[in-house]
C-alpha cells in the first residue's frame, strides 16, 4: 500500500482506541519546528533559550512574562497564536474534536493555516488504507486552494499555490504549463495531457503526491468526481460513524427540497438563493462546478424533516476562479438526529 503525504505531520501522531488521531509530543514537537517561530539571525537570547525549552517539553507553560521578555514583537505574536493553537490541541481529547471544536464556538479565532493543517493530517489518516490515487488527489481539496479554468466545457482544477508561483514561469519549466492553462484562457488543455491524471494515468499520482502539480477534470462522468465523492463518504464516516452515499448530480431536479450544505462559501450562497426561488444571473450560474447528492444508509439517523429524503451539496469557484472547499461544512451542516 503506497505512503504519501510524509510530510503531513500524520505519522507524528498517535491513535486512540477508535481510530482518532491524538497529538502526541513529536506531532506538538513539529509545530514548535515552523519557520514561524524558530529562531533567526536577529532573534534576542530570551527567545532562542525559550524555543530550546519548548522544542525539549513540547507542552511546556509558557507564561505572558516569558513572552513579554522577547525583544521582537512579531515573535511575541507568532508565539502566542500557535500557544493559543497549542491548549486547544491539549485540551482535546483527539485532533478530530480540536478540529470540530474550532467551528462550534461560532467565532472562529484560529490561523486559517493550522485549520488546514489539521485538516490535512486528519483526512490523511482517513485515506490511510486508500490505494486509489485520485482519492488522494481530490482530498488535498479539503486543505488547499484550487485554481480552476472552464475550457470546451471542461472544469480543469490545479493547486491554487502552484499556479501562483509558475503561473510566469518559462516553457518547458517543471509546472509552466499548468500555470500557463490557468493563467491564459486560451490556452489548449492538450498542451498539458502529461499533467492531467485520469484513471487510466492516476498511479503517477504517487510519485509526485506532494508535489501538487497535477490536474484534474471535475466533470461530470469524470472519474476524479467519483473520488471526491468516496472521500466525503470517509470523511463524514470517520467523524460520526454513519454510513452515507455520495453521488454527482448534472443538476437538481427537486423542486423543494428539504436540506443542503454548500462545500463552500460561494456554493452555500448560491444554494441558499436557488432554495428561495432568486434566478441566478449567467456568470454565477457558471460558477458552479459540482452537485452532489447525499443519501443515508439509516435514514433514521437524519432530523426527523429530512430522514428518508435526499441532502444536496454544491461547489462552486469564486470570481477570481479560486475553489476553496471547507470541509467542515459537511460536519457542521449535516442534518442529524444527534451527534454523539
Amino acid at each position: 500500500m503506497p505512503d504519501f503525504w510524509t510530510h503531513s505531520g500524520f505519522h507524528l501522531a498517535d491513535r486512540d482506541a477508535h481510530g482518532k488521531l491524538v497529538a502526541g509530543e513529536d506531532l506538538l514537537r513539529a509545530w514548535w519546528a515552523r519557520p514561524e517561530v524558530a529562531p533567526v539571525a536577529e532573534s534576542c537570547d530570551v527567545e532562542r533559550a525559550l524555543h530550546a525549552a519548548v522544542l525539549a517539553d513540547p507542552r511546556r507553560p509558557v507564561s505572558a512574562a516569558d513572552l513579554a521578555a522577547m525583544q521582537d514583537p512579531d515573535a511575541r505574536e507568532n508565539y502566542s497564536v500557535l500557544l493559543a493553537f497549542r491548549e486547544r490541541l491539549i485540551a482535546a481529547p483527539t485532533l478530530e474534536a480540536a478540529y470540530l471544536d474550532i467551528f462550534r464556538g461560532g467565532n472562529v479565532s484560529v490561523a486559517p493555516l493550522f485549520i488546514d493543517q489539521l485538516a490535512h493530517i486528519i483526512v490523511r489518516g482517513i485515506l490511510d488504507d486508500t490505494e486509489d490515487p485520485l482519492e488522494a488527489r481530490t482530498a488535498e481539496l479539503f486543505f488547499r486552494k484550487q485554481k480552476v479554468t472552464l475550457q470546451d466545457g471542461t472544469s480543469m482544477l490545479a493547486d491554487a499555490e502552484t499556479v501562483d508561483l509558475h503561473a510566469h514561469a518559462q516553457m518547458g519549466g517543471a509546472y509552466g504549463n499548468i500555470g500557463r492553462l490557468l493563467a491564459e484562457a486560451n490556452t489548449r488543455v492538450k498542451s498539458i495531457d502529461l499533467d492531467v491524471i485520469d484513471r487510466d494515468n492516476a498511479l503517477s499520482y504517487w510519485a509526485r503526491d506532494e508535489r501538487h502539480d497535477t490536474v484534474v477534470s471535475f466533470n461530470y462522468g469524470r472519474a476524479a468526481l467519483d473520488a471526491f465523492c468516496r472521500v466525503i463518504e470517509k470523511w463524514v464516516r470517520h467523524f460520526y460513524g454513519i454510513e452515507v452515499a455520495v453521488k454527482p448530480l448534472r443538476s437538481i431536479q427537486e423542486k423543494r427540497w428539504a436540506w443542503h450544505i454548500g462545500l463552500d462559501a460561494e456554493a452555500t450562497g448560491i444554494l441558499n438563493d436557488l432554495y428561495q426561488g432568486v434566478e441566478l444571473d449567467w456568470a454565477r450560474s457558471q460558477r458552479i462546478l459540482a452537485l452532489f447528492q447525499l443519501d443515508f444508509a439509516e435514514p433514521s439517523v437524519a432530523r426527523p424533516d429530512v430522514a428518508g429524503r435526499a441532502v444536496y451539496l454544491a461547489c462552486a469557484m469564486d470570481a477570481d476562479n479560486v475553489l476553496r472547499i471547507k470541509p467542515q461544512n459537511l460536519l457542521l451542516n449535516l442534518p442529524l438526529a444527534s451527534i454523539s
